[in-house]
């Protein structure tokens, strides 16, 4: 069967790089999640459970069918059905041939003669399967010779979203019923699932997941829709005058669709079971290998990360013919549990704890609730564990930006963003484009201004830094940076994630979070303010917002010591040292309340500085 982005070619190198990793055995579950006709899973049905998925209906038939050939016996049938069908010309002017055959209409799959056969093989089939002289395995198998046999006689080009206006000459030779035996026994257990993979991630469980996902805007419901219709012998009335296509609504994948495509391979490698993850993909592909590898990286242990390129030919005719060079990817992470994977803000925060949040997560205590006091970037309060996460920064404008991730939904998000990126022509390091974009934003009404827009600006400005004027314009400069396919990937992972968890979002002075928010036992407050060693864009109280001094430095400890008296667990970021300066004043109030103290070491920041920080607790381990 001829089908689109099939791997046979490359079946072995990949089924060698698959079997380098992992180690398969008897009681391995390999999980082909986007089959088409079922080679990957095929390879590995002697050695290993299989199963297999496939959003269309004739692909996993297909596969399963060749899977299970070599135990079809047809025992019950008595007889052999190939032998049966080729001795024979019987024809039945059925739904094929009325429609896909100038018997009945103008369409020209089809000749008459071999319509009337297909639909004679698939009406006996059928016939047999109801009245139970063939079971499960031997009627998928049987559908599966019957595609196979009807790709040899179709009178298109390889794919049947149209047919040719002239008869091929194999169109018009009479088909003959063909096998798809390959004489291998299936070692384990087959199953099959023909939805989309999305749909059903979560619950298959398995130990390799295979994933060879479309990877342009081609629609293989459109393509197949012909076999689509054979396979589920539905007969749809209403179909397509020029086509004869049944409606693809159903069969329709948003992995055909950029970006949408981004978000779900995001979802499949957070949600899977499966420890180890193999990704078949091009470089003619919507998704960058610098995405792929990103995101991969996030859900995997960054060591076991391994892309093996091999080269292909593609098939191009006179139209599509170029010099550019075809690549088939191998994409392979070994997946991390789900406890140990760290989510990124898309914001390039001052002070961000993304490097530090594992170390973070390990020392904070069991409750339900978690205040983020100072959220900035919220690279803490999203990978906390808690039932309850309380988000607050007193930058209501740095508070909208966080809170856009969950309000708004992820692809709108994003081609908002590129719309306004295109619109206003920002590019890395273009200050005219970027100057006129930042202007533009600042100078609109606030009725008229969205979030969505500072986020692109922010992307293109100097280290990607918040930071505003008096009167809350934003007021960075220029940079060298962009909107690049490792934000899209902290963007995509960021949102799922925030959506997902139950966020209540504020902005207040920290001192006034329990006017907003219940604090009592139950609940765990971190605190991550700006540093009175260091200075910041958020900290020199010149930008709109409140700045911080000696004063608000004693005024936070005075916090903590009456979170302590009421036993609320605590914890607080901050620099002990720095630049040879040490912070005297927070060392004496540590060792007076007998608080604990970790030290950090050099953290480094988004200006490429080092700071040496530091966890004071005030409750044991």
């Amino acid at each position: 069967m001829r089908y689109l982005g099939n791997k046979d070619s490359l079946c072995e190198k990949i089924k060698e790089i698959i079997s380098s990793k992992v180690e398969i055995n008897e009681n391995t579950i390999f999980f082909d999640a986007f089959c088409g006709t079922g080679t990957m899973a095929n390879a590995f049905k002697s050695e290993c459970n299989v199963i297999i998925n496939d959003n269309l209906h004739c692909a996993t038939t297909y596969a399963y069918g060749c899977i299970v050939s070599a135990q079809c016996k047809f025992k019950k049938l008595g007889f052999n059905p190939i032998n049966y069908f080729n001795s024979n010309k019987e024809t039945i002017k059925g739904y094929f041939y009325e429609n896909y055959s100038p018997g009945n209409s103008s369409r020209m799959y089809f000749s008459e003669y071999n319509a009337g056969r297909i639909d004679f093989f698939r009406n006996t089939i059928e016939k047999w399967y109801i009245e139970k002289k063939i079971n499960g395995d031997e009627y998928k198998y049987l559908l599966a010779c019957l595609v196979e046999s009807v790709s040899f006689v179709a009178n298109t080009a390889g794919v049947y979203g149209a047919y040719l206006k002239k008869w091929d000459d194999r169109a018009l030779k009479d088909i003959k019923f063909l096998t798809v035996d390959d004489g291998i026994n299936l070692n384990g257990k087959v199953s099959m699932y023909s939805d989309k993979i999305e749909n059903i991630i979560e619950e298959i469980p398995c130990d390799v997941l295979y994933l060879d996902p479309p990877y342009t805007q081609n629609q293989y419901g459109t393509q197949y829709h012909l076999l689509e219709t054979l396979i589920l012998n539905d007969k749809p009335k209403n179909i397509s005058k020029v086509t004869g296509s049944r409606s693809t609504r159903e069969m329709r994948s948003d992995w055909s669709k950029k970006y949408k495509a981004h978000i779900l391979l995001d979802k499949i490698l957070a949600k899977t079971n499966a420890e180890h993850i193999f990704l078949s993909y091009n470089n003619d592909g919507d998704m960058s290998k610098e995405y792929i590898e990103a995101i991969m990286k996030r859900y995997g242990y960054e060591e076991s990360y391994e892309c093996v390129t091999m080269p292909y030919k593609k098939y191009e005719n006179w139209k599509s013919k170029n010099s550019k060079k075809h690549y088939e990817y191998l994409f392979y992470i070994h997946k991390k549990p789900e406890g140990d994977v760290v989510y990124e803000s898309p914001l390039n925060y001052i002070g961000s704890k993304a490097k530090i949040v594992p170390y973070l997560k390990k020392n904070m205590p069991k409750r339900k609730k978690i205040i983020d006091a100072f959220g900035g970037g919220f690279n803490v309060g999203i990978n906390a564990e808690y039932d309850e996460i309380v988000y607050n920064d007193i930058n209501f404008i740095v508070k909208d930006l966080i809170k856009s991730f969950e309000k708004y939904d992820t692809y709108a998000y994003i081609i908002y963003v590129k719309k306004f990126i295109e619109k206003h022509n920002l590019e890395k390091g273009n200050k005219e484009t970027y100057l006129e974009a930042r202007n533009y934003y600042n100078d609109l009404p606030e009725e008229k201004k969205d979030i969505r827009m500072l986020f692109a600006i922010i992307m293109y400005s100097y280290q990607q830094q918040i930071r505003f004027n008096s009167k809350y314009g934003y007021n960075n400069t220029a940079g060298v940076r962009w909107f690049n396919d490792c934000i899209l990937a902290k963007l995509i992972s960021f949102s799922r994630v925030i959506k997902e968890k139950k966020v209540t979002f504020l902005s207040c002075d920290y001192v006034d979070i329990e006017s907003h928010s219940k604090i009592d036992e139950d609940t765990f407050v971190y605190l991550d303010p700006p540093y009175k060693l260091t200075t910041g864009s958020y900290n020199d109280g010149k930008r709109g917002f409140k700045g911080w001094d000696n004063n608000l430095e004693k005024e936070m400890f005075k916090f903590i010591e009456k979170l302590t008296e009421r036993k609320i667990p605590c914890m607080l970021s901050y620099v002990l040292e720095h630049k040879e300066v040490r912070n005297y004043e927070l060392e004496e109030w540590i060792k007076k309340n007998g608080y604990q103290y970790i030290e950090l070491g050099n953290i480094i920041g988004i200006s490429g500085q080092p700071r040496k920080e530091i966890l004071v607790l005030n409750y044991e381990i």
